[in-house]
C-alpha cells in the first residue's frame, strides 16, 4: 500500500467515527460503535468500513447494523463534504466482534484478579 493510500486510510478511519458519532442521529443506535479497520480498494472506488459494536443485547446490535445501513448515504456526503478526493468512496459496513472479545477478557482478568476464579 502506497503512503497516500495508508493517509487517506487512517483519515477515513477517523472522519467516518466522528461522523457517526456526531452527525448521525437514528434512534435505532443504541450501543458504542467503534470503527476498527478502513480497507480501502487500489483505486479508492470503494471502502470496507470494519467496525465494532458494544450493545446491551443481540437485537440492539441488530438495530445499530440497520441504522448503519440506512445512514450510509448520509456518512457518504458528509464524508465527501470533509475529505478531497477525486471520488468518494462507497461504503460497505462489516461487523466485527473485538469490542466484545476485549471486553470479555476484561471482565475475566478482573475476576481472576479478585480470586473469583
Amino acid at each position: 500500500m502506497s503512503l497516500r493510500n495508508e493517509r487517506i486510510r487512517k483519515t477515513l478511519m477517523k472522519e467516518i467515527a466522528d461522523i457517526i458519532q456526531k452527525e448521525v442521529r437514528d434512534p435505532r443506535i443504541s450501543g458504542v460503535i467503534s470503527v476498527v479497520d478502513v480497507e480501502l480498494s487500489q483505486d479508492n472506488s470503494y471502502a470496507k468500513v470494519i467496525y465494532s459494536v458494544l450493545a446491551a443485547d443481540d437485537a440492539a446490535k441488530e438495530k445499530t447494523i440497520e441504522a448503519l445501513n440506512a445512514n450510509k448515504p448520509h456518512i457518504r456526503f458528509e464524508l465527501g463534504k470533509r475529505i478531497r478526493l477525486r471520488h468518494t468512496p462507497d461504503l460497505r459496513f462489516i461487523a466485527s466482534d473485538t469490542l466484545e472479545k476485549g471486553s470479555e477478557v476484561t471482565d475475566l482478568i478482573n475476576k481472576i484478579s479478585r480470586g473469583e476464579l
